[in-house]
């Protein structure tokens, strides 16, 4: 499976598809890992079709031929920078049961399979798809408590959003090698200018 915008962060892929969420969320531009995948209508374009084809993949259902005009890229945009202003809390510091002044209007169908489970399948062609599917799987992974393990990179210059997959749950980077470095590095180089005055 290909979710450009985080593979770009060569960042590990959120489970089942809390991943759409992710994959919004790292659609944003950085430096160093390349533009904004938002940017314009026809890029936004292709990444919807390919997050929507991947999504149902996971799910196993048949991807949704999804068309974008510039409004559809607006209401895009708006829901990329609320996404990551839920995930910009810490996880340990986001409250529980506190309501988010956010007006959504999904619509989905609900399927059932074989043993009764019930699950939730987006509907529409444009960006209103997009919107209902996070939605849904940010609903999904709060119940399931994945929800607090999604985050952003705490590193500025990136602000990727990553999987903790620490066991205590205390990862801040999306990686370690990059983003932890480049923050140890920032830190002692704070501690050799204080030490020196």
């Amino acid at each position: 499976m290909s979710w450009a915008a985080t593979e770009r962060f060569r960042a590990r892929p959120a489970p089942a598809g809390l991943v759409l969420v992710q994959e919004l969320v790292n659609t944003h531009a950085v430096v160093r890992d390349g533009e904004d995948l938002l940017a314009d209508r026809s890029s936004a374009q292709r990444w919807l079709r390919n997050a929507a084809r991947q999504w149902a993949e996971v799910h196993g259902l048949a991807a949704p031929d999804l068309a974008l005009d510039e409004t559809g890229l607006r209401e895009l945009l708006d829901l990329r920078s609320t996404v990551a202003g839920l995930l910009a809390v810490p996880a340990d510091e986001r409250p529980e049961g506190v309501p988010v002044n956010i007006k959504v209007r999904v619509r989905a169908n609900l399927l059932s399979d074989a043993q009764g489970r019930v699950g939730i399948e987006p509907v529409g062609t444009d960006s209103s798809w997009l919107v209902s599917a996070v939605w849904s799987e940010i609903l999904l992974a709060q119940l399931t408590g994945t929800w607090t393990r999604l985050k952003l990179c705490r590193e500025p210059g990136c602000r990727s959003a990553f999987y903790d997959t620490s066991r205590n749950r205390s990862g801040q980077w999306h990686d370690v090698h990059s983003c932890g470095n480049i923050n140890n590095l920032r830190v002692s180089r704070t501690r050799r200018k204080q030490s020196a005055q």
